[in-house]
């Protein structure tokens, strides 16, 4: 694997999956893998998860992470070609990511959509380019349009916990929230999901909360949210703002909002989200606090994401 930005570098998911897996079972048998080798986490907005779970894993083969918070640690960095700079930013990323090319073997980077220009953020222009110019592999720690650690993490939960027979029946389903969020994480789940192809998969939201049909394509869609419910095994929550007239809140009914008297219709259905979580208003108590919420272990299960992703990366290197 040479990088790390979404499905579409990920040659076989399922065996992604069973590594990943193994290495829950046993965490450091690769701990020399990265020995004398390094990762710089950039981080140009907050992360709590993503932060500290990509570092236990770095650090479980060998590695050493650094962390560096751009626009916080440092100057605020110029992405636009042929840029005068004579505003706000201070250094151009021809100049940065090029000399993090020499300091770090694998460079991580999470950026953020502006939600005001939906062009803008669904250029990818800030991870991409680190990825032109910093001549080291990059793993995405969530982009403007999709986070694939997270969406890897969901499907090693599922792969993990569902041992029936038969294709598991997967709901996304919008949940209302107090501001307007990007569509990263909703894009990318459905995009994992869809290319991995071993689910019924539906996606529930109200109108006008259609999401980038290159990413959604192979899911049923609807806007009725009990009729996509019946009889799932997994619902993933999740709050994101249109995508059409983008980055706005349309329709903000608490309706929406998953309670355990919805999910009677389930397949006694386990409950996802990637947090942080707005509890009472995209979840309620009795359901992130029920049996059946697997936020909790969810999260846990991001160390192995960015494990197995890195094992890959350095193998790569290594040849």
């Amino acid at each position: 694997m040479k990088k790390f930005l979404s499905v579409d570098d990920v040659p076989d998911i399922t065996a992604l999956i069973t590594k990943a897996l193994a290495y829950k079972v046993n965490p450091l048998a690769d701990k020399t893998l990265g020995a004398g080798k390094s990762m710089g986490l950039l981080f140009l907005n907050p992360s709590m998860r993503t932060r500290l779970s990509t570092q236990i894993a770095a650090q479980n083969l060998g590695m050493e992470p650094i962390v560096f918070n751009v626009g916080q640690d440092g100057w605020t960095l110029e992405f636009e070609e042929e840029a005068i700079m004579s505003g706000n930013t201070v250094e151009h990323v021809k100049e940065a990511a090029p000399i993090l090319g020499k300091y770090f073997d694998v460079l991580g980077i999470r950026t953020f959509p502006s939600l005001k220009n939906k062009e803008d953020d669904y250029s990818e222009l800030y991870i991409n380019q680190f990825v032109k110019y910093c001549g080291i592999p990059v793993v995405s720690l969530e982009s403007a349009t999709l986070h694939p650690l997270q969406s890897l993490t969901d499907l090693i939960t599922i792969t993990e916990l569902f041992k029936e027979n038969r294709r598991p029946k997967i709901v996304l389903t919008w949940a209302p929230h107090v501001k307007a969020l990007p569509q990263c994480v909703a894009n990318s789940f459905a995009q994992w999901v869809n290319a991995w192809g071993k689910a019924d998969f539906v996606i529930a939201h109200p109108e006008d909360y259609e999401l980038d049909r290159k990413f959604t394509q192979g899911a049923r869609i609807t806007h009725h949210q009990e009729e996509a419910l019946k009889d799932a095994d997994f619902v993933y929550v999740k709050n994101w703002s249109t995508y059409t007239d983008y980055g706005r809140i349309y329709c903000n009914d608490p309706e929406w909002m998953l309670t355990n008297e919805k999910l009677e219709s389930t397949h006694n259905a386990k409950v996802m989200h990637c947090l942080p979580v707005r509890r009472n208003v995209e979840l309620s108590d009795e359901v992130l606090d029920g049996s059946n919420s697997l936020v909790i272990h969810q999260a846990a299960n991001r160390v192995w994401a960015a494990q197995v992703v890195l094992s890959e990366i350095l193998r790569g290197i290594k040849k």
